[in-house]
């Protein structure tokens, strides 16, 4: 995923609760063999947070905790070290510093400040703290997520040196054995050397999230043509800010999966998650704008009196002025949404949302959100489909983070989608937490064990970290 910047701290509070899971049975494999095991996927898979990737953050990857429940299992189909991940040599955070909470201040009103993410003090970029030695035992990885890869990118010749040297993503570089080839390449020189038993796949979360997070700055759901410069040409490229087109999605998801199975092994595939439900799409409500006083909604009446769209201010909660992607200004309606990429001190000092529209590139206007939940939808169908004609297990991880949205309970600890304070997810708001990442391999444990009838123990979540308070 690509790098994000998050200011502001408004949240909405979630409640529910689910119970959790004690499973008392002896670690079994039943019909899966987890002893050689490997994963596959993006930035979720390589463990990233708080908007980089660190080493804390790879170490504490759902499929680290995968790989610890795997090894529980006794005999021969119990996973055997070591787990080889292309660890990097600090906790700073790369290719930028990560997020810390620290004091922000606002720069039109004296004395107002608030803790928020801020980017990690201190921190200076190091070439040292990414470089990745393969190791001696044949050059053996277990988890080859790339950060910001899409399902798309897997046929792209020389991807790992686009990325890094056209859109700021060097992680494919630090260890790809030939960044000249394509995804499926590497991933094909991953299975001959590694030959794994289990794998699990999760990718597609970038063929739409790239698209959102840029408030809908492409085109729709069916094109993708628009291609920052440099990338014009480049053979099977789509453009990062566009939905993937489903035909090539699904090509390319057939392509990679067909590697990964070729050796026979067993595996889960994981769906993707509705991003419109992470906090880094909600925690700014469109109707976030609060006016205290009635003479506040009478002169935003006025000044938006001649305007040619619908326009109601009270006191209370009223809906932001945006602009959508057409260029119109308007109010925004029920069911848009903001990002937290939004300029705090435009909105409280330059009067975005009120005075001035807030720009289209931090709003997801309706039709936006259609083209996105088309899109998801149309990508788990056949990410299901796949996982019924190959026999593998189906982690249905879109309905399980909804749940963790509106709130679950493990062991007597509340977690929700609260920006901050929910605990599930970092501070970039779409990546989850230490917790988060064994919230999340639970639910992987969960659908291994119903699929193959195995008896793997849950993680225990709450001895990881969520955000860390200053």
């Amino acid at each position: 995923m690509r790098k994000i910047y998050i200011i502001g701290t408004m949240a909405i509070l979630f409640a529910a609760c689910k119970p959790s899971v004690n499973i008392t049975k002896p670690p079994t494999p039943g019909s899966a063999d987890f002893s050689n095991y490997m994963a596959v996927g993006n930035s979720l898979t390589a463990g990233s947070m708080d908007n980089s990737l660190s080493v804390s953050g790879q170490l504490n990857s759902y499929p680290e905790r995968l790989f610890e429940q795997f090894s529980l299992v006794q005999g021969t189909k119990g996973a055997k070290g070591p787990f080889i991940q292309p660890l990097l040599n600090s906790d700073d955070g790369y290719p930028s510093a990560k997020f810390v909470l620290g004091m922000t201040y606002n720069s039109c009103i004296p004395g107002d400040s608030s803790l928020a993410p801020i980017p990690y003090p201190g921190w200076v970029a190091n070439a040292a703290d990414a470089t990745y030695t393969s190791p001696a035992n044949n050059g053996q990885i277990n988890n080859i997520a790339v950060p910001g890869i899409r399902v798309v990118d897997y046929k792209v010749a020389g991807y790992a040196g686009i990325a890094q040297e056209l859109m700021g993503l060097p992680y494919a570089n630090r260890f790809y054995h030939d960044p000249t080839q394509t995804p499926l390449y590497e991933l094909q020189y991953t299975v001959n050397n590694l030959y794994p038993t289990f794998f699990t796949l999760w990718l597609g979360i970038n063929d739409v999230l790239l698209y959102g997070a840029s408030g809908g700055q492409g085109h729709d759901a069916s094109t993708a043509t628009f291609l920052p410069a440099g990338l014009v040409g480049v053979s099977n490229f789509y453009s990062p800010y566009d939905i993937s087109p489903l035909s090539a999605f699904d090509s390319g998801y057939d392509a990679a999966l067909n590697v990964a199975i070729s050796t026979g092994a067993d595996g889960a595939l994981i769906n993707i998650p509705d991003i419109t439900a992470l906090p880094f799409f909600t925690t700014i409500p469109a109707n976030g704008l609060t006016l205290s006083r009635q003479g506040q909604a009478d002169t935003l009446n006025g000044i938006w009196g001649g305007a040619a769209f619908t326009k109601v201010f009270q006191v209370g909660a009223n809906y932001f002025i945006i602009q959508d992607h057409n260029g119109n200004t308007r109010q925004a309606v029920p069911g848009e949404l903001i990002l937290l990429t939004t300029p705090q001190d435009s909105i409280t000092c330059a009067g975005w949302g009120t005075l001035k529209p807030i720009p289209d590139q931090y709003v997801l206007t309706t039709d936006e959100i259609q083209f996105i939940e088309w899109a998801i939808t149309n990508y788990n169908a056949y990410i299901l489909q796949e996982a019924q004609l190959h026999h593998l297990a189906y982690v249905d991880m879109n309905t399980y983070l909804k749940q963790v949205a509106t709130g679950i309970v493990f062991n007597g600890v509340n977690y929700n989608a609260q920006f901050v304070n929910g605990g599930a997810f970092s501070l970039d708001g779409i990546h989850p937490t230490q917790r988060g990442y064994a919230l999340i391999a639970n639910q992987v444990i969960s659908t291994i064990n119903s699929f193959y009838g195995s008896t793997l123990p849950s993680v225990d979540v709450n001895k990881y970290h969520g955000v860390n308070f200053p």
